[in-house]
């Protein structure tokens, strides 16, 4: 997984699934500033649970404003699975 970052913009390419992947994002999401903010899920397939929970925390704790847009037709059905798309604000792109 890579993860990148323009002003409030946050990209991520590649899967997300281990505990370095949460580190990361957790670490990158923790340096910004703003309280809204577009992450970019490229191509993941999944998400871990833990992401998922820090996500929630920044949304439900934190009031941050987060839009998801998300590249690959199997995590967005995910997500509306568990009932998350509309708190993350996430559309597929």
């Amino acid at each position: 997984m890579e993860i990148s970052t323009s002003g409030n913009i946050v990209t991520i390419n590649g899967n997300i699934k281990s505990v370095s992947d949460y580190q990361t994002i957790k670490s990158t999401f923790d340096g910004l500033s703003s309280s809204s903010i577009t992450i970019d899920i490229t191509d993941s397939i999944s998400i871990t649970s833990s992401v998922i929970g820090y996500f929630n925390k920044l949304v439900l704790k934190d009031k941050k404003d987060i839009q998801m847009n998300i590249g690959n037709e199997q995590l967005m059905e995910l997500l509306q699975d568990l009932n998350l798309a509309s708190i993350f604000n996430a559309k597929k792109v």
